[in-house]
């Protein structure tokens, strides 16, 4: 097991699942007992904790992210960076990664891909704004909610624009499908950056593909630098002509030719949303100073000296063709002797080869290496001495001598072998055991660990560590969790909400049954302010556990004073909505003149709901055919969701 699961840090945040796992922090569900609410927990890998360079980035990424305070950007509440474990608070987020969406639905319409590009870039303008730049800007760093609210997430290696230290290991960070050509040659970076791995992001939602593909990162990360993406439009010929123009101006190569801000680029996504059929007049390929033919221009002078000397216009040409001629001959023997003194003095001598294992691809690309040997890179290969991304290999060795522009091969390494662990749950002992040798796992120091438990038969696995489909190294440790039966002492959980009950009543009768009051959260609730109106995820009345067990209840804090209303009016056959609202009778309860087609959803803020159900009409006008609908929208309750609460509808 974790050994932080449902421990409590600084007494206030109780940790309750790992939801995230990443390179350098584990993200954990918790609960803030403090402020009563659901939280996500950032914690620094114990084996990271002395490593100067992750620490550094993981209190960077505090500070960069405590900065920042925007609806379309992931929220910091607390910051703890102590001797023994450096965590991040943050807001918890109930949704997926833009990757998952895309892979879910494939290539996204361009409605949708434009509003999302929108909230990412108003993230990232008011991120630019504070001076801090992402570097890392991809859809696995972009969470959706369900109601399609864009969160940006993971500044990990974000950097304050105006910062001027740079690092060895600062140098083309970042994913390598979706870095900037500036960061994979290694050079400091701005806000232009995060603006082209948008534009990458944008390509991948209307096309459904990367604009780089290859076998191995350093191939992507040259395409990068050398080659240009296929038109959006000839993957995906219903893409508007602007939308591709937008996406190919932030993908420039050339820093100088792309959006200059976040804030240049919305402005050109806001104009193409009012008006899909617009089109933008960028020029990619200019000639800043074209070749001119500029006519000789006679002076007065000249013409009087012409016509004093006539012959002057007529001078033979045979003594300047000939001094040009022997001009040019003597500048091509200066430059033949130059060359071949260079020959002969340098381009036979050996260099002693430099040791380029335990540097990362990055870093060999953006060397002086790259311009003076004919670099060959090998297939890379798993090594458990070097992480993933590192020369691992090098031939000739270094310290060879090897000819300016001889051949260097480096091999890359993909880090220790990763084997996806398998499910083991409810599964038999010997069972579980033959599972993990099928999927190459050592089980000869396997340990094992028994513990009573009322919901899985005895000699059958509880749980595991590590988790199941976590990805770790095939020779990893590996703890099994197995059921020694049922608890001899079992408990039946009294129905507290039925009875009513107020906190410290709910705690007496739990104690009566030989349970205990575990966490108290509050929430909105039809009931009586501070009566139990349920008990938490994983406990029901009647349910059997063992003696001394920890209940957690939710008490009511009565009904909220406003609910939000969303509702779906996309597909309903209207050509221009201009105006939508709510009634109740002859009396207007809510409106929302901004609405638009490209909408999904519209919501409207209603105050005073004292019972549920509650019956509204939903009115609404098309500009388009000058018609007005009436559409029946009954509340039935409500759902806290998002830091908001919303109505439930039928």
């Amino acid at each position: 097991m974790d050994k932080y699961l449902g421990k409590r840090l600084d007494g206030r945040y109780e940790l309750q699942e790992i939801v995230g796992v990443g390179g350098m922090a584990v993200v954990y569900k918790a609960y803030d007992n403090l402020e009563n609410k659901t939280v996500a927990v950032k914690i620094l890998k114990e084996e990271y904790t002395g490593n100067e360079e992750f620490l550094r980035r993981f209190i960077n990424e505090s500070k960069a992210i405590a900065v920042i305070s925007h609806p379309n950007v992931v929220k910091v509440y607390d910051v703890s960076f102590g001797d023994l474990i450096q965590y991040i608070v943050m807001e918890y987020i109930d949704g997926i990664t833009l990757k998952e969406y895309i892979d879910r639905s494939g290539p996204l319409s361009w409605n949708e891909a434009v509003q999302f590009t929108l909230q990412i870039l108003r993230g990232l303008q008011h991120a630019h704004d504070k001076g801090v730049v992402h570097r890392d800007i991809k859809p696995q760093n972009i969470m959706v909610l369900p109601d399609g609210v864009i969160k940006v997430a993971d500044f990990g290696i974000a950097r304050f624009a105006r910062s001027e230290q740079v690092t060895i290991t600062d140098k083309a960070i970042g994913s390598v499908h979706y870095i900037s050509p500036e960061q994979a040659k290694g050079e400091k970076t701005d806000e232009k950056a995060d603006l082209y791995s948008v534009g990458v992001m944008l390509y991948e939602m209307l096309t459904g593909k990367l604009p780089f593909q290859a076998e191995s990162a350093v191939s992507v990360a040259i395409m990068q630098l050398q080659k240009d993406p296929t038109p959006p439009r000839d993957i995906n010929g219903s893409i508007p002509e602007g939308l591709e123009q937008i996406t190919m101006h932030a993908m420039q190569k050339d820093g100088a030719r792309r959006y200059k801000s976040a804030a240049e680029m919305l402005c050109d996504l806001e104009a193409f949303k009012k008006n899909p059929a617009i089109t933008f007049d960028y020029d990619y390929f200019v000639d800043d100073a074209p070749t001119k033919f500029i006519p000789k221009i006679t002076t007065d002078e000249e013409e009087k000296e012409v016509k004093k000397n006539p012959r002057q216009k007529g001078k033979s040409p045979i003594i300047p063709i000939l001094l040009g001629v022997t001009i040019t001959f003597v500048l091509a023997l200066v430059l033949i002797l130059l060359y071949a003194f260079k020959f002969f003095t340098t381009g036979v001598d050996e260099v002693k080869l430099p040791n380029f294992v335990g540097m990362t691809q990055e870093e060999v690309l953006a060397s002086e290496y790259v311009d003076k040997y004919n670099i060959k890179w090998e297939q890379p290969v798993y090594n458990s001495e070097y992480d993933a991304g590192f020369v691992c290999d090098q031939t000739p060795d270094s310290g060879s001598g090897v000819k300016e522009g001889g051949t260097v091969t480096l091999t890359v390494s993909l880090g220790q072998k990763m084997v996806s662990f398998p499910n083991l749950y409810s599964q038999t002992l010997d069972h579980a055991k033959a599972l993990l040798e099928e999927n190459g796992f050592n089980t000869t120091d396997i340990k094992i660990e028994y513990e009573a438990n009322a919901d899985v038969e005895k000699d059958c696995i509880i749980r595991t560590t590590p988790l199941a489909k976590a990805d770790v190294p095939s020779d990893c440790s590996i703890t099994l969790y197995v059921s020694s039966g049922k608890p001899e002492d079992l408990k039946k959980i009294p129905d507290i909400v039925k009875l009513g009950l107020n906190v410290e009543k709910a705690e007496e009768t739990l104690n009566d049954a030989g349970l205990s009051l575990g966490t108290v959260t509050e929430v909105y609730s039809e009931k009586s302010k501070g009566v139990i109106c349920g008990l938490a995820e994983g406990f029901t009345p009647g349910q059997e556990v063992e003696r001394g067990t920890k209940i957690n209840v939710l008490v009511s804090k009565g009904l909220p004073e406003t609910l939000v209303l969303n509702i779906e009016l996309s597909g309903n056959g209207v050509e221009q909505l201009v105006s939508a609202y709510l009634k109740q009778g002859d009396k207007e309860v809510a409106r929302d003149d901004d609405a638009n087609l490209s909408q999904k959803v519209w919501s409207f803020e209603i105050s005073g709901v004292s019972k549920f159900p509650q019956t509204y009409e939903l009115w609404y006008e098309d500009g388009i055919n000058d018609a007005v609908y009436v559409k029946s929208v009954t509340i039935t309750g409500f759902e806290e969701k998002d830091g908001a609460v919303v109505a439930k509808t039928r």
